[in-house]
């Protein structure tokens, strides 16, 4: 499905698949399938993708994002995600080919299909249909021991509403070295705030806001060595506390080998 779905290059408007046809690659391909390009879980998930750039330094990253050219545009303006390596899918054509979870599908009579998707959402975001999404916005309030600091202590802060403030802030609420009591709730709301201000940029369609993404780790020879497939909000990693870990676990096969 990889290799066989066309897909816009969001750096040229040019038309390519994800992923390579002739399968001998030169390094680990791993591929995100996000979700809208301006939601939650995307957007969190590019961040950690530049925090954690040691765990990829030798991968081939790349990226399918539901939205249009613009939208994925501003995706890579905000996050530093390499426009070369991200991929539109208007219509989540291959999210469904690939058999993702579309999210709830509840009909409420009289709504047009976005309006279907808002409520949906909403119900998603309250945990129904959506396991796990309520106890994770839980842990962005009351910290987690189990995850990384996540701002440096002179790093500034901008989450509107809330006044600019430096990482070092959040050491009063618990101290340093992990994850914070309300550090990651900052971030995401920093996140929110982005979106909000440019919503018909991100989300072009709303129609597929509740569509869920995946991630897949192939090796140099094309096995699959690792996949994820995401069943919630706020649910786009295995473990959320740490979302790249699952890199650390796995051997590559060199391209020579």
């Amino acid at each position: 499905m990889l290799q066989e779905t066309t897909l816009t290059r969001v750096a040229n408007n040019s038309f390519a698949a994800p992923a390579p046809k002739d399968i001998v690659l030169q390094q680990p391909l791993l591929i995100l399938i996000l979700s809208q390009l301006g939601d939650f879980d995307s957007l969190e998930y590019a961040w950690w993708l530049k925090k954690d750039q040691s765990l990829i330094a030798d991968l081939n990253v790349v990226a399918v994002g539901i939205g249009d050219r613009q939208s994925g545009q501003k995706f890579c303006d905000y996050t530093g995600f390499d426009p070369e390596k991200l991929f539109i899918d208007p219509t989540a054509e291959l999210h469904q080919k690939l058999g993702l979870y579309s999210g709830l599908q509840w009909q409420f009579p009289g709504l047009k299909a976005g309006q279907q998707a808002w409520v949906n959402l909403m119900l998603m975001c309250a945990g129904i249909a959506s396991p796990g999404t309520l106890k994770e916005v839980f842990r962005g309030y009351i910290g987690d021991k189990t995850a990384p600091q996540l701002f440096g202590d002179e790093e500034i802060v901008n989450a509107p509403p809330l006044p600019e403030l430096k990482g070092k802030f959040f050491e009063s609420a618990g101290g340093k070295g992990y994850q914070r009591p309300l550090e990651l709730a900052t971030l995401r709301l920093r996140n929110m705030g982005e979106v909000l201000g440019n919503w018909s940029t991100y989300v072009p369609d709303a129609s597929y806001m509740t569509q869920r993404g995946g991630t897949f780790l192939f090796d140099v020879d094309g096995e699959l060595l690792y996949e994820h497939r995401d069943r919630n909000i706020l649910g786009f990693a295995e473990n959320m506390s740490r979302p790249l870990s699952f890199l650390e676990k796995i051997k590559f096969k060199s391209a020579s080998a």
